[in-house]
Formats: structure tokens, sequence, C-alpha cells
């Protein structure tokens, strides 16, 4: 037999620990590249906020003394910040009144526009938008009703695009965690979940509701069951703290824009800033003039209602010569200010706050469901949650945004805040109920059918988009739109504006040319939606059952299947802005120390004025390089 080489022979006569160092680390690397691929990082997550200080037990006297002060202040700040969140949110409903709540009357005249129901979607969508208020905007819808402008079936279109109007407050303030890419994509994701939710209801439910009437023949039958008596006014539970503060800056009289809506000439004329809030009343009966005589003057009598000013509103624009657009841009510059300030703060203490033990119960109170076989009531019970505490701020707006951040920071899952949500649009509608069963008794009727109308839309939607775990299409789609602006944090604008102003407003300009044109424009643009979505659907799962070309969109150019070519550009400018600001800021910063060093310059131009211009040239060329180092970095 052949002697086996040389090189095999001297490896086996090396020592046994020399062999066996390569084996034993080859054998402890396997398993890690073996699990690499396993061990991936899920972006929904809910971050662990770990405690970095010292323990408690570790903490002598002073220090726990200390510690408790430090958390008693900062939870009183944290009130604090809440309830100026709150108040800048009546201010910023209160700024848009001033600003848009003429035309938002003036909108809703259009009756011939309100009669086709896609238009009356996009007018309540809207309306609402330029009063950030649901509750105002159907107040205006109830007193149409209840005037005889509008039928209760015209009505229902409108109040739907209320329900969907309300929602952008939240998704506008989970934009203030665009800083942090993680919290972004939960918050964001928190916050249209809302939004995917009225879309996919008034989706299915609006054209149910054109075709069979369901909505208004169940109210109907409802207000005709009961012997329903006029009541008192909804209760003002957040009011009572927040009305203080927020009267003292302005009072709104909002029978304006509701006259407005009417067709009161005389409400056109008027400010919706309250001068007198205390009045009277004095009705006599006088000989008024009549126009139907051709003749000769003729009068007739008729009840003369005089209105009496008593006292006058303490608000700090009571007096102010400011037109209401003036008035309104103001405040809607400070509430915001004020709005944006509160949530950053508020995010920064319940980050300092929410920390080891503290943050592990808030957690499972929040997050943890039922014990089996009772954890499907976990939902429904978060929903009464949801529908009480809206009830007692009487707000969903307030509700949603004071929850966004918390979704933000990991606290609340998105599977518990989608409860939650759906929660508050109950809650919103029983204090329309009971504005309602305070009307007139020849109102009453029509006033609580529309309010009965809000309830049982949300409820409908709830029975479409929740019980069944397969149904809930609004956190699916909600967690794929937060994933997408995570990763292109410019497109959540773009989703804002599209969503909320562009399409509404397409919709109305489209309606007020006709049925033939809107069916025309949209008809096509639907069916091309379709055809997409069911393609993207299929090229997901059953790529197989697509032609060769359709199971990928790589046949088209890349800026219509993907957002890397729009992403350059947006970078581009961006990268421009940034470097010309950079670069301006670098000259002045240039110019202001050359004034201070102005001297010591022309002494040296003086003395060496070669070495002056190479001195110049080396800074214009530092700062020319210092710019294009940022473009490439930005690019």
């Amino acid at each position: 037999m052949a002697p086996r080489p040389k090189q095999e022979d001297e490896s086996e006569e090396k020592p046994k620990g020399t062999l066996d160092v390569p084996r034993k680390k080859s054998l402890s690397m396997a398993p890690a590249l073996s699990t690499v691929a396993l061990i991936e990082e899920d972006p929904w997550e809910m971050l662990e906020l770990q405690d970095t200080g010292v323990k408690w037990a570790d903490l002598d006297t002073k220090g726990k003394i200390l510690r408790v002060l430090i958390n008693a202040a900062k939870l009183f700040l944290l009130v604090g910040l809440l309830y100026m969140f709150v108040c800048s949110l009546d201010i910023l409903s209160s700024a848009f009144q001033l600003v848009g709540g003429k035309t938002a009357g003036d909108i809703f005249q259009e009756n011939t526009v309100l009669s086709n129901p896609l238009a009356g979607l996009v007018i309540g969508m809207l309306v609402t938008l330029l009063v950030q208020s649901s509750s105002t905007s159907s107040s205006i819808v109830v007193s149409m009703v209840s005037s005889g402008l509008l039928e209760v079936s015209t009505a229902v279109p409108i109040i739907m695009g209320t329900n969907i109007g309300t929602s952008v407050t939240n998704t506008v303030v989970a934009m203030t965690q665009v800083g942090d890419r993680n919290k972004f994509r939960r918050a964001f994701a928190g916050a249209t979940v809302h939004d995917f939710f009225n879309w996919l209801s008034v989706l299915v439910l609006l054209p149910l509701e054109v075709a069979t009437g369901y909505l208004v023949k169940l109210t109907d039958l409802i207000i005709k069951s009961f012997n329903i008596q006029s009541g008192e006014n909804a209760p003002a539970l957040l009011n009572v703290i927040t009305d203080p503060l927020t009267h003292s800056i302005i009072v709104l009289d909002e029978s304006v824009i509701s006259g407005i809506a009417t067709g009161d000439p005389e409400a056109k004329n008027k400010s919706l800033i309250k001068v007198w809030c205390q009045t009277a009343s004095n009705t006599t009966v006088q000989n008024v003039t009549t126009s139907n005589c051709s003749d000769f003057p003729c009068w007739e009598l008729k009840n003369v209602t005089e209105i009496i000013n008593i006292k006058k509103c303490n608000h700090i624009f009571v007096n102010t010569n400011l037109s209401d657009l003036a008035v309104g841009l103001i405040l809607l510059a400070c509430s915001l200010l004020i709005l944006c300030t509160c949530l950053i703060l508020i995010v920064k203490l319940l980050n300092s706050m929410l920390k080891g033990q503290v943050a592990v119960v808030i957690k499972k109170i929040m997050n943890t469901d039922f014990p089996f076989p009772f954890a499907w009531l976990t939902g429904y019970i978060a929903m009464v949650v949801g529908a009480g505490m809206t009830f007692i701020v009487q707000s969903s707006s307030v509700f949603t945004s004071a929850i966004t951040p918390l979704v933000g920071i990991g606290v609340i899952k998105i599977e518990r805040a989608y409860p939650l949500s759906l929660g508050s649009n109950i809650g919103t509608t029983t204090t329309a109920i009971l504005a309602a069963m305070a009307s007139p008794g020849e109102t009453l009727g029509n006033s609580l059918q529309i309010a009965l109308v809000h309830l049982f839309f949300n409820l409908s939607g709830i029975l479409l988009w929740y019980p069944i775990p397969f149904t809930r299409l609004p956190i699916r789609m909600a967690k794929a739109l937060g994933q997408l602006t995570a990763q292109y944090r410019w497109f959540s604008g773009v989703y804002i504006i599209f969503c909320f102003f562009a399409f509404p407003l397409v919709v109305f300009g489209l309606s007020l040319a006709g049925w033939l044109v809107l069916v025309g424009v949209l008809v096509p643009i639907v069916v091309v939606l379709i055809f997409i979505i069911v393609v993207n659907s299929l090229q997901k799962h059953k790529p197989q059952w697509l032609p060769s070309i359709l199971q990928s969109w790589d046949f088209l150019p890349l800026w219509a299947h993907s957002l890397e070519p729009w992403d350059r550009v947006v970078t581009t400018m961006a990268a421009r802005c940034c470097c010309c600001c950079k670069c301006c800021n670098t000259t002045e910063e240039n110019e202001e120390m050359g004034k201070h060093e102005n001297m010591d310059q022309e002494i040296e131009m003086y003395d060496n004025p070669t070495m002056t211009n190479i001195r110049k040239i080396k800074e214009v060329k530092k700062t020319s390089d210092s710019c294009e180092i940022f473009k490439a970095t930005s690019l």
C-alpha cells in the first residue's frame, strides 16, 4: 500500500490540543450561523422600558423622600400638561370655526348637491375638518333636519362623513413622534387604525344604506316604538374644568353657523366672536307691514322678539377690531404650538415615569387578556372603557389623541388601541343622543333619529370589522401603513393631505358638475384600484394563478410601483435646502467673524497680500467642501 502523504503524517503528529482548537471553534460557531435567519426583530414588539436608576431598596431615607417628591411633581406636571392639551384642542376647534365656520355653513346650503350621497359624505368630512369638531357639524345637520331643510335620508351620508373627518386629529398628533422611527411606526399605526375602520365602514354601509335605507328604517321604528320625551341637556363633565380657561381666551356664537346653514340672511353679517354672554329676550305684539298688499300699505299683528344685552363676555377678544379670520389664524398658530409642546413633554414625562415595575403593572392592566374561556370578552371591555372615557371628556378626538402617544412609546398595543377607538366612536354618539334629548318636542323625533343613525352606523361597523379576528382588517392595514411611513416618513404627510383634503375636494368638485361627470371619472379609477388590489393579493398568495407578466410589477417603470425613486427626489430636495441653509449660515458666521477681525485682516492684507488671497481661497474651498460632504451624506 502506498504511504500516506507527508503533510497528512505531519498533521497527525501535531499536539492534540492544536487539533481541538479549530474543531471546537467550528462547532461552537455553527449554531450561531444557523440561527441568524431565525432571530428577527419584530418591529411591533412592545419595548421594555428599563429602569436605569437606583433601586428603591438601595436608597436611604433621604433618597426615598426625594424620589417620592420627584415622582409626585412629575405626576402633577403630567396632569397639568394633559389639561393644557385638552384646552389647546378646544381652542384649536374654535380657531378652525373662526377660519372656516361661515364657509362650512355655506357648504351646507348646497341642497342640490347634498342629494348626492357621495357628495354628502365628502361635505360632512370637509365641514368637520373646517370646524375640527364632529359635535358641531352634527349639530348643524340636526338643526337643518329639524327645520325641514334636510330629510333624514339625505343627512345620513353627512353623518358618515363627520365620522371620518373627526379621525384626522389623532393622525396629526402621531406626526409629533416622527423623530423616532420605531415610535412613529407604532404611533401612526395606532392613529390610522381609527381611519381605516371609518373608511371601510363607509365603503360597505353607504352603498347598503342607499340601496335599502336600513338605518333610516331602523331608527324610525325605534322612535315610533318608544314614547320619548324631551329631557335635559347633556351633562358638561370635562367642560366644567376647561371652560374657565378656554372661555377667558375666546367664546364663540355657534348659532351663527347654524343660522347660515338654515338660510338666515342676518347670520352672514354677524361675527362668530361672542360679545354678550348674558342676554334676555322680550317678546311683544306689534303691527308689522306686510308685502302682500299692492295698492296700499297694510299691517298685521306679529310677535316681535327683542334681544336685551345684559352682561359682556370676559374673553380677551371681546372688544377686538380684528376680523374673524385674523383672530382665527392667531388662535390657530398659538393652539398648534401649545398642542405640539404639550405632546412632546407628555411623551418625555411618560418615558421617565413608566419604568421598571410601574411599566410592568400598566402593561399588564392595559394589554392582558382575560383567562380562557373569557379571553374574547377583553376587547369588548376595552370598548366599554373607551366609550366611558369619551363620555367623560365629551370628545372622541381628545381620547384617541391621548392614547396615540401611549401606543408610540409601547405602553398600549395596537390590538388594544383598536377596541378603545371603537369604544370612543360609541361614546361620542351617546353624548349626541343626550344632546338631542334636550330638543323641543316638535323637533325631538328628527333630532333623536339622526343621533341614533350615528350610533347604529358605528355599531354596524363594529359588527363588520371586530367580532371575528379574520375580519379585523383595520389592524393589518394600519400596520402596513405604519411600516411604510416608518421607512418613508414623508409619505405620512402625503397620506393626510390626500385622504382628508385632496380626495374630498376633488369629489366635491365633480359632484358640482353633476352625476354623469362624477360617475364617468370615479368609476374607471375604482375599477383600476380593485384590479390592483386583486392582483397584489394573488401575487402574494397564489402567483401561479396569474400570467407570467402579472406575477410581478417589474414590467412597469420603477416609479410606478415603488417609492424608492420618489424617496430619492424628496431626499435630494431636502438635502439641497439643508445645504443652502448651512452655506448661508456659514457665510453669515464668516461675515460676523470678519467684522471682529477687520483690523487684523487689514494689517495682514497690507503686509502680505499673497497670503491674504490664499487664506480667502482656502476659506471658500472649505465652505464648498463642507456643503458637498453634507449633500453627499444626505443622498
